[in-house]
């Protein structure tokens, strides 16, 4: 585990991990001898550099066969799963640490569309009395081929950030610079247009480059006066 600076308030939180998870944790902590729950093979005292962690995702989706995808998608795979499954929406907005429940509305729209139109079956079942037969379930229940096709960008500029299309409703930006304790601590922005998202990205990059700025000042003036 890295502790690092939050981008928001929000971003201070406690994840309550499954227990079928917390007991392969427990057998796992008795094997490592360091404070760190996840040490450096190679560097005494230090966490796994989150490099490493990412080229062992790699390898895991390359032996399984699996297109490559960015930790960050499992953050959007968990969220879309815990709504399908019933986790209300406030709920979902403290787990992943968005500042509002809008957020994630906006983010995950498509999903609850979905449980809307679930509900609403419901309750022409329930209420109105409502014959469904399985075919009209099942017809329900298949949407209408999607025309959705993922934006693939040209190479950008260093330092200008990257914009992905991550349904046909929502555009994701994103900048992981490198800051001044030599991780990469990055950022996300989500829009519904492109447009709006590289003018959001654009002032991000612009905030971060001025914090990291000031950092490396902060830094500077404790050395010297070390």
């Amino acid at each position: 585990m890295i502790i690092s600076r939050p981008k928001t308030k929000a971003a201070n939180r406690t994840i309550i991990l499954p227990a079928p998870l917390l007991s392969v944790l427990k057998e796992y902590r008795q094997q490592v001898h360091s404070h760190w729950l996840f040490p450096s093979p190679r560097k005494d005292d230090l966490p796994l550099d989150p490099a490493s962690v990412r080229k062992h995702l790699t390898t895991i989706l390359e032996r399984a066969g699996c297109k490559h995808i960015r930790f960050h998608d499992l953050r959007h795979l968990f969220a879309t799963m815990s709504l399908e499954h019933g986790m209300d929406v406030k709920t979902l907005s403290t787990v992943i640490g968005h500042v509002s429940s809008s957020t994630t509305l906006n983010i995950y729209a498509h999903v609850t569309d979905e449980m809307r139109q679930t509900a609403a079956r419901k309750i022409d079942r329930g209420i109105g009395k409502a014959e469904f037969t399985a075919e009209t379930e099942s017809a329900a229940k298949k949407s209408a081929p999607s025309t959705f096709r993922p934006y693939k960008g040209q190479r950008r500029k260093a330092g200008t950030g990257c914009v992905t299309q991550i349904n046909d409703h929502l555009w994701e930006g994103r900048y992981s610079p490198v800051w001044p304790d030599g991780k990469k601590h990055p950022r996300n922005v989500y829009t519904k247009t492109r447009e709006e998202c590289e003018q959001l990205l654009a002032e991000m990059i612009l905030q971060m480059k001025a914090e990291i700025a000031a950092e490396k000042e902060r830094l500077r003036l404790e050395k010297q006066v070390s």
